[in-house]
């Protein structure tokens, strides 16, 4: 190590802080400048979480440890792996939506990249800005759609680090691989363009060809720069964010999170549902309420699932139908995107409440970012219609939630199998406990990206993301399905990534879309390349 004295304490990712031993202070030049007393990791974790807990806002909570981030880097990813259900609700949802609108005020420390349309035609050039020269993943977003708040802008950028650390702590990817991008393309939001603080490109948003041809030089741009990296599309508006999906999908190593991401998480919870309803998926009826690029997602791979079952593709079809703000999405529905299309069955139109009256789903998934809609009416009517009714209300963060889980529970009498995008608090109804299952994404992508970083992927299949969703609802024990939960405990989270890596890389193996020559041991290969932050 050629750093001494402060330099040492000043960079993350080597400082030790209060655990440098005296041998370690007198070789490196840190005598005098550290306490007497030599902390374990141990004890420092236990403080941080001390400090943590005195804090009175979750936000406050945030840039604590964000600053911790800055300064100690393995004590932030150790203190994260080990408390994980507590603190994956601040550094990620519900808490970095606020983090989001809050973030031009309170903006700290560099932990990104920023590319704005000043910058067309400079955009390699600038990634040679960037410290790391092994890059392998990118999250990436144009704050346009974030969570259920929209269009953010440059305050978007909460969410590729939020993202990133969870790389990191739930799939074990070393943090130096990992770069968070805002494609800083201007804001439509007036309230923003206005704001004295506000630190984005202070115009409009760029659209069309314009657009287009930005996207296209950054992807070129990455190819050229970290030819192994991983590219996640992020928070992008449905039209855009499927565009750039079925553009880039077949060409180079990338994936949106919010339309395979969020699939591959429903549909583990459905399987998991379905252990507990005792019935049979083929069986099933889906009603979405909501039919942008989460939706519409989960519905497609919903339907290769299905085909994988046996059904036709017009059989699995009609097993999925839609609702959005004009009612139910069918035939006649005027201004259907290209991702609608397949599900607009041939139908008269209705409201919400007469379409489940008329179409008697067994499964009600919400992902509408509208809060409360799944109302006593609502729950009350699947009651009716299901023995176990299957209530997923998927939106985040937890203000635009559809309902909470005590509705779900009360209102149902305990009948309903419920989960939800943003964390709930165990429910106690007649003397039982029901603790709800939050389908959060953190299951998904980081083992999905370790499988497909660890075998030098090319390209990531829609059916990687199947085979993700069977391994997530395999990881469930009967004990959790016991007291309603259809997703594993969180505190399990690096295993469950790590059994989803290897089923994700064997799956790309079989394929034939790895660049690496498949180890000896795939299982052991894997299991090393995992950052371990203990000291």
């Amino acid at each position: 190590m050629d750093k001494k004295g402060i330099e040492v304490l000043k960079d993350k990712r080597i400082s030790k802080s209060t655990a440098f031993n005296a041998d370690e202070k007198e070789k490196l030049g840190l005598r005098g400048l550290l306490p007497y007393a030599i902390s374990s990791q141990d004890k420092q974790k236990q403080r941080v979480i001390e400090n943590i807990r005195r804090k009175e806002s979750s936000i406050e909570k945030y840039i604590f440890l964000s600053a911790l981030q800055d300064r100690n880097e393995r004590l932030y990813y150790k203190t994260i792996m080990d408390y994980i259900p507590e603190l994956l609700p601040i550094i990620y949802t519900p808490t970095v939506g606020e983090v989001c609108q809050q973030f031009s005020h309170i903006y700290r420390i560099d932990k990104g990249f920023y590319i704005t349309p000043e910058d067309k035609g400079d955009i390699a050039l600038l990634l040679d800005n960037w410290p790391e020269q092994d890059v392998r993943v990118i999250v990436v977003t144009d704050g346009s759609r974030i969570l259920g708040l929209g269009d953010l802008g440059c305050n978007g950028m909460g969410i590729p680090i939020g993202k990133l650390s969870l790389y990191t702590a739930g799939g074990g990817i070393k943090p130096e691989y990992c770069l968070p991008v805002m494609l800083d393309m201007g804001t439509d939001n007036e309230n923003l363009l206005e704001e004295i603080m506000y630190l984005g490109y202070p115009h409009k948003r760029l659209k069309g060809d314009e657009y287009d041809e930005l996207i296209e030089e950054f992807i070129t741009s990455v190819q050229e720069k970290f030819p192994k990296a991983l590219i996640q599309f992020e928070d992008f508006l449905t039209p855009n964010a499927y565009k750039i999906l079925n553009k880039y999908q077949g060409r180079v190593l990338c994936f949106n999170d919010d339309i395979q991401g969020t699939a591959a998480v429903a549909l583990a919870g459905v399987y998991s549902a379905l252990r507990i309803t005792k019935q049979v998926f083929t069986d099933q009826k889906i009603m979405f309420l909501g039919a942008g690029s989460a939706a519409t997602g989960i519905a497609d791979l919903m339907v290769k699932a299905l085909l994988k079952e046996g059904l036709s593709e017009s059989e699995a079809l009609l097993k999925l139908w839609f609702v959005d703000i004009q009612g139910l999405v069918v035939k006649t529905s005027t201004e259907l995107m290209p991702h609608n299309k397949p599900y607009a069955h041939d139908h008269e139109p209705m409201g919400f409440i007469d379409a489940i009256k008329d179409i008697r789903p067994t499964i009600l998934i919400g992902a509408s970012g509208a809060k409360g809609v799944f109302n006593a009416e609502v729950i009350q009517l699947m009651s009716s219609i299901n023995e176990r009714p299957v209530i997923f209300a998927l939106s985040n963060p937890t203000s635009n939630a559809e309902c909470t889980a005590e509705e779900a529970y009360t209102l149902s009498k305990g009948k309903a199998v419920f989960a939800s995008g943003s964390p709930f608090d165990p429910v106690t109804l007649d003397g039982k406990t029901y603790v709800p299952g939050q389908g959060n994404n953190v299951y998904i992508f980081p083992g999905v990206g370790l499988g497909a970083i660890a075998v030098e992927a090319l390209q990531l299949p829609d059916s990687a993301f199947m085979i993700a969703a069977t391994e997530l609802a395999r990881q469930i024990h009967q004990s959790d399905l016991d007291q309603g939960t259809v997703y594993p405990r969180l505190t399990n989270l690096r295993t469950i990534s790590f059994e989803i890596a290897v089923s994700v890389a064997n799956h790309l193996y079989e394929l034939g879309l790895t660049r690496l020559e498949k180890p000896k041991n795939l299982r052991t290969y894997i299991k090393n390349m995992m950052y371990d932050p203990t000291y």
